[in-house]
């Protein structure tokens, strides 16, 4: 089979702190119709694509997709904008050491908006062979569709490449684009059981996932 072995990042949760971002704008939201938020609907929109969690709130609240949309898409580009949102720690040296192994993506269900300034930082300019977001395809995690498209743009051999992961729905789409997911685990959003057997290691520290995935690309690189 072509291609060469890489690594696809997810990007809320694995390389920046903005998860709670999306949750707070959600509840937000959700809250202009007095409609309480809860960790089953957090579960549930977490991994989806923009339209589809937009979609998902509109049900739940009655307002219109667009205006969800706008809603929680401002809420955390003005908190990026604002300087709230840093890059998880070791997260810089991931990428680096990563992208001197082979080449990496993005595969994430944040906006254009979103990525673009996520690639501002200085530790993450000109390190990405592609950036895919879950709006530019079919459909949005669980299903495979925008780690299929990150592969394919990075040119990778999905059996020989990793993906890195913290959210349940994204672990099951990394696996079903055939890669080999590494899982990190934040307490406040832990793993599903039946993600966690997909994945093949989860850890609860970016260094941890860091020594996995050097070692596992070394390996490749030197078959």
């Amino acid at each position: 089979m072509s291609g060469v072995p890489g690594v696809v990042f997810d990007l809320d949760g694995v390389l920046v702190a903005s998860e709670h971002l999306w949750e707070l704008g959600w509840e937000e939201v959700a809250a202009t119709r007095n409609v309480v938020w809860s960790a089953a609907n957090t579960r549930a929109c977490q991994g989806k694509s923009v339209p589809e969690w937009a979609d998902y709130i509109a049900d739940l609240t009655g307002l219109p997709s667009d205006h969800v949309r706008d809603h929680v898409v401002g809420y955390v580009v003005a908190s990026y904008d604002s300087g709230e949102v840093t890059l998880l720690p070791y997260a810089a040296d991931l990428v680096a050491g990563a992208c001197a192994r082979g080449p990496i993506g993005l595969a994430t269900s944040a906006p254009r908006e979103v990525i673009d300034r996520v690639l501002r930082f200085p530790e993450l300019t000109g390190r990405f062979a592609a950036t895919v977001s879950s709006a530019e395809v079919p459909r949005g995690k669980p299903s495979p569709d925008v780690y299929l498209a990150a592969i394919d743009r990075c040119g990778l051999a999905a059996h020989r490449s990793l993906a890195v992961e913290d959210s349940s729905n994204g672990i099951r789409a990394a696996a079903a684009a055939g890669l080999k997911v590494v899982g990190m685990e934040h307490a406040q959003y832990p793993v599903a059981p039946d993600a966690r057997a997909l994945a093949v290691a989860v850890y609860g520290s970016l260094r941890d996932v860091a020594d996995h995935i050097f070692s596992a690309l070394d390996r490749e690189v030197a078959r």
